[in-house]
Order: C-alpha cells, then structure tokens, then sequence
C-alpha cells in the first residue's frame, strides 16, 4: 500500500475527485493549505497598488491506494492538474505498513 499526497490548485480538486471516483471506490483528505514552490509567491495588483503573496492557497489531498493502483492513480491526478505553468503542484508517494478498518478490524488491503 502506498500513501499519495498531491499538492494541487484549489479549482482543481473537483475534477481530481471524479477522475479518482471513475477509476475505483478511492476515499480520500482534503484539506487547504499554503505555501510555495519555485515561483517564491506571486505579486497581484489591488486597487492600482501591488503587493506580494509570500504563500499561495492550495489544496493538500491523501489517499492511500494498493499497489497495482498507484500508477493509475498518480497519471489521473497529473492528467486532471498540469497546465505546464509553474505552481500545477507536488505528487509524494510513501510506503504505509499497514491500514486497519476500526469498524470491522479488517487490516491490509481489506481495509482499504
């Protein structure tokens, strides 16, 4: 099993989600957060004056997949994310050792 978090544009989320819904039944996290990459923030102009953004809002999503997923799964969050301008995101794949299910006590797989 592997954990995959995926750093993306806000706007993008919606459309992650259903690509994952198509591919299998995938729960996952989702959760608003900020920060940056090589683009060092933005500047944006309000009201004639320009200020900078040091952190930009993103989205962090988590789900954790079986093995012979993870491939389908990390081609249908780039697929629905990349612009090819910098700040489309982050993909971060991690081992888990285990998943148990608290309502069942199902581990592993099963559990997923």
């Amino acid at each position: 099993m592997k954990l995959v978090k995926a750093v993306i544009a806000p706007h993008k989320l919606s459309d992650v989600r259903e690509c994952l819904a198509d591919l299998g039944s995938y729960g996952l996290t989702s959760y608003e957060v900020k920060g940056y990459g090589r683009q060092k923030g933005q500047t944006e102009i309000y009201r004639g004056a320009e200020y900078e953004i040091a952190f930009i809002p993103k989205v962090m999503i988590e789900l954790v997949v079986k093995d012979e997923a993870l491939d389908d799964v990390i081609q249908c969050i780039v697929r629905e994310t990349q612009t090819g301008k910098i700040g489309d995101g982050k993909i971060f794949v991690l081992p888990v050792e285990n998943a148990i299910r608290v309502r069942t006590n199902e581990q592993g797989d099963e559990a997923l």
